[in-house]
């Protein structure tokens, strides 16, 4: 597709893959392993996002970024739905890494949409 055209500049996608292991190792990093449900959900995204980053890295696919940044969405939303938004450390954790992936792949969407944005 666009991206054929576009040098592939995959700042996003090593941003998403540090996002998604700095939540996989929250639970002890930050604290918040006492409660099961923050850190199942923090584990099972991190992980996830880890693995579709790397995935991008090595083979660039338009729906990689989409679930990745769905994944951002979900971690910004997660601590409401999964109930652990009254554990602040566990929330302001998803909260950040979930806007820096949705940031992250956003932009990289934006790039392979708009490639000649890029050459100017």
């Amino acid at each position: 597709m666009a991206m054929e055209s576009l040098k592939r500049r995959p700042l996003q996608d090593w941003a998403s893959l540090i996002c998604g292991a700095l939540l996989f190792l929250a639970p002890w990093v930050v604290g918040f392993v006492s409660d099961p449900a923050a850190t199942r959900t923090a584990w099972i995204t991190g992980l996830v996002t880890a693995v579709l980053a790397i995935a991008a890295l090595v083979r660039f696919a338009e729906w990689e970024e989409w679930v990745t940044a769905v994944l951002g969405l979900w971690m910004i939303v997660a601590p409401w739905i999964v109930g652990f938004a009254a554990f602040r450390h566990a929330s302001a954790t998803f909260l950040i890494l979930g806007i820096i992936v949705l940031v992250a792949s956003a932009s990289e969407l934006w790039q392979v949409r708009h490639p000649a944005a890029l050459a100017k």
